[in-house]
């Protein structure tokens, strides 16, 4: 099982958590955000993080809330993350302070979007054609669009696509094709027409609902979802990313799911804090198939991969 954390994120630094509570920063400012994972006490003191922070998350009577300001800062700001072992292909991100506690970005995914990247410049299908499932702000489909790919990003939040949009823009990215649509309704139209992808990246919630209203609950639903996405895997050469947050939520559950894959690795996700504490955020399985190397008479490769 691997423990994977983000490496070279200058732009992103989780300072301390502790007490269901994480002091993040995301460029130039920081935050205080709840975090359910974090039930142990912090490391700094209470009075060190409201120094640090510019904004607070307080929780309201329902899933939202409001940001109570500590000092002054821009409800937007930019950052931006360079993919690793690759050439210029820096994804930025835009992010704001929603009514959700969440700013537009999960860092921890950043060890993933290099696994994206990565699996795509394998590829021997040009361009491989990528289908990115609750993607949220597009942070994967960035990392897959910038490697090359020919990407489909699909959310049920209209409002969330538009920002992914403007990732993209940002990112100095183009054509990446935008579906606003329940997942599990998209995946099994796609099933029915014989579409194939080279990559398939799902990162589903615990729970949520689709655009006409459309029960997702995990535990429920997600063996029937992979049934599914396996018939979309082109069975040449794939990749596929299974990522999820969901308090209890084993590996070994992944593993399961996933029995079968070749060279399937699953772990977690995690965050290391500058304070010394690891903040676990999620299980994964991910693996790949690729075209073998064709050898000429004398040895030489004629396909890289």
């Amino acid at each position: 099982m691997l423990l994977l954390s983000p490496k070279n994120f200058p732009n992103y630094e989780l300072i301390d958590c502790g007490n269901f509570e994480k002091l993040e920063r995301f460029g130039k400012y920081i935050t205080i955000r709840p975090e359910p994972q974090a039930v142990w006490d912090k490391m700094l003191e209470e009075k060190e993080w409201l120094k640090k922070a510019h904004v607070k998350f307080v929780a309201g009577s329902s899933s939202s809330g409001d940001w109570k300001q500590l000092k002054e800062m821009p409800d937007r700001w930019n950052i931006e993350y360079k993919i690793s072992n690759t050439e210029n292909r820096i994804i930025k991100f835009r992010l704001a302070l929603t009514s959700f506690k969440h700013v537009g970005i999960f860092p921890e995914q950043a060890s993933n979007w290099n696994y994206i990247a990565e699996s795509v410049s394998m590829m021997k299908t040009s361009p491989p054609k990528v289908l990115n499932l609750f993607a949220y702000t597009g942070g994967a489909s960035l990392a897959a669009k910038a490697a090359g790919a020919d990407i489909t990003h699909l959310d049920s939040i209209k409002q969330v696509v538009s920002w992914a949009r403007e990732n993209m823009e940002l990112s100095g990215l183009k054509d990446i094709r935008w579906i606003v649509e329940d997942a599990l309704t998209f995946v099994k139209r796609e099933v029915k027409r014989g579409k194939k992808y080279q990559g398939i990246i799902l990162d589903p919630p615990a729970y949520g609902h689709g655009t006409e209203g459309q029960k997702w609950k995990l535990e429920e639903m997600i063996n029937e979802m992979m049934k599914l996405v396996m018939e979309l895997l082109d069975e040449k050469e794939h990749f596929l990313i299974l990522n999820t947050y969901s308090l209890g939520f084993s590996s070994l559950i992944i593993e399961n799911l996933l029995k079968g894959a070749p060279d399937l690795e699953t772990g977690e996700l995690f965050l290391n804090a500058t304070s010394g504490c690891k903040l676990p955020l999620g299980v994964f399985g991910r693996y790949r198939k690729t075209v073998p190397i064709d050898r000429d008479e004398d040895g030489a490769a004629d396909l890289k991969v």
